[in-house]
């Protein structure tokens, strides 16, 4: 797969000269390259549509316009069928722990604020949606389909599933990005950028912001500092117990998505242990919930 990917994305049209695009590591769905053609840098992303995560690449396309419109992702200068070029960003990938460093998310902020307010005014076309609870039902019944190993947990996680959505209740939609990852973020030294715009889409900004908590393990006090600056008011009891239940749902999407690429991933990764690695964190943050109610 890798080698008929460089090989397709060295072929394509716009290149001035002769290129040697080169594997980027860290992506854990698709294939990326960097492609430096003359003075200029670019990251060629390969591949199609993928059903079982509901990932649409004419709807990805209109997301990362609209990102770069508004701001806050690199822009696009090429796209075809299973391909989408953009601008290399020339700076340092975050992990978690760059998330975690108060310095660094104080500036992150202002950013996702700016993605949920402004990248609405951009988009074109048909408005994708992403609703977590409707992306687990679907992997739900995906793992039937597919006799998972895991099938007999489902009943279970469909319970807890419910308990969650019933808890967030009624949202106010804002344009997410909806896998705030660390590895999506990168920081030039003046600006960071997000990345990777497969699942965006409108959703509740409680989805983002527990994303963002979960996948980076901020701490209690960075969360609840998070969300007073996010919605400009103190945070109430029933805010935080809403926003709980959303992060809680968060990480169960994230083990779930690791689940089915189990099954379908041809990329060298080891999505069993990532699987046990969400599970595992979900477990702690529903404790953790249930502890509150």
């Amino acid at each position: 797969m890798t080698d008929e990917a460089r090989q397709k994305a060295a072929s394509l049209p716009i290149w001035k000269g002769s290129v040697e695009p080169v594997a980027l590591s860290g992506g854990i769905t698709n294939v990326n390259f960097k492609v430096v053609d003359g003075d200029e840098a670019y990251v060629v992303r390969i591949g199609g549509n993928i059903p079982e995560h509901g990932i649409r690449r004419t709807a990805e396309i209109a997301c990362a316009r609209a990102a770069h419109a508004a701001g806050v992702g690199p822009e696009l200068v090429y796209t075809e069928q299973g391909v989408i070029v953009s601008r290399f960003i020339d700076g340092r990938t975050y992990g978690e722990e760059d998330v975690r460093d108060q310095a660094n998310l104080e500036r992150l902020l202002p950013v996702i604020k700016r993605l949920h307010r402004e990248a609405p005014e951009h988009l074109r076309g048909r408005a994708p949606m992403f609703w977590v609870f409707h992306s687990l039902r679907d992997y739900f019944g995906r793992m039937a389909d597919e006799n998972h190993r895991l099938l007999g947990e489902v009943p279970r996680y469909r319970e807890i599933a419910g308990e969650l959505e019933t808890a967030v209740d009624r949202v106010k939609l804002i344009f997410g990005h909806n896998d705030l990852l660390p590895a999506n973020f990168i920081d030039d030294g003046e600006r960071i950028w997000i990345i990777d715009w497969e699942f965006a889409g409108f959703n509740s900004a409680l989805f983002d912001l527990g994303g963002l908590a979960s996948n980076n393990q901020l701490s209690v006090g960075q969360e609840r500092w998070m969300l007073e600056e996010y919605y400009e008011t103190p945070l109430g009891d029933r805010q935080w117990w809403r926003y709980g239940a959303m992060k809680c749902a968060s990480l169960l999407r994230e083990a779930f998505w690791s689940m089915i690429q189990e099954h379908h991933s041809s990329l060298d990764i080891d999505y069993v242990a990532y699987t046990a690695e969400n599970l595992a964190r979900f477990d702690r943050a529903y404790d953790a919930w249930r502890d509150e109610t």
